[in-house]
């Protein structure tokens, strides 16, 4: 598989919508499924020195500026997660970039890129197939090809 938007449409991918949007729309399914973020700002990225999202249980979601360039990758996709209620759960990621305080620790990084319009969120519904073992498949994948994973996946690991 390919990481980028066509590739991803042709395995079934389906939104592609602003966070702000995903914020609020009712097109996201309520089922489980896998979720991609992309970003369209092209290579190499700019960051914030703060991160915009929100402060889970008094923890600042900032990381340094040498740990988000040591993680990144030219690659369209920027993070993948899976969902047992793709609908709450990329509700949840939105409104952690909106600056609440969310539990949705992973992929935080993403929301210190400089420019957030340039991101997008898709899903893929996984009827027949348990969501964790959907996103381990696509990770192992993406990390055959790039050789690590996308920019936040796996942020406890920064710098690898």
């Amino acid at each position: 598989m390919k990481f980028d938007r066509a590739s991803l449409e042709a395995e079934g991918f389906t939104g592609w919508l602003p966070f702000p949007d995903a914020r609020a729309s009712s097109a996201i399914p309520a089922t489980g499924g896998v979720y991609v973020v992309t970003y369209a700002g092209g290579a190499p990225a700019a960051f914030l020195p703060e991160n915009r999202g929100g402060w889970f249980k008094g923890k600042d979601p900032t990381v340094p500026a040498s740990a988000l360039t040591a993680n990144w990758i030219d690659a369209e996709v920027v993070y993948i997660g899976k969902a047992d209620q793709l609908r709450r759960r990329i509700r949840q990621f939105a409104d952690f970039g909106a600056g609440k305080p969310v539990g949705h620790w992973g992929g935080r990084l993403i929301w210190q890129l400089a420019e957030p319009d340039k991101l997008r969120i898709a899903w893929k519904e996984t009827p027949d197939r348990v969501p964790v073992e959907v996103e381990a498949e696509m990770l192992a994948m993406f990390r055959r090809e790039y050789g690590k994973p996308p920019f936040a996946n796996d942020p406890h690991l920064l710098g690898r």
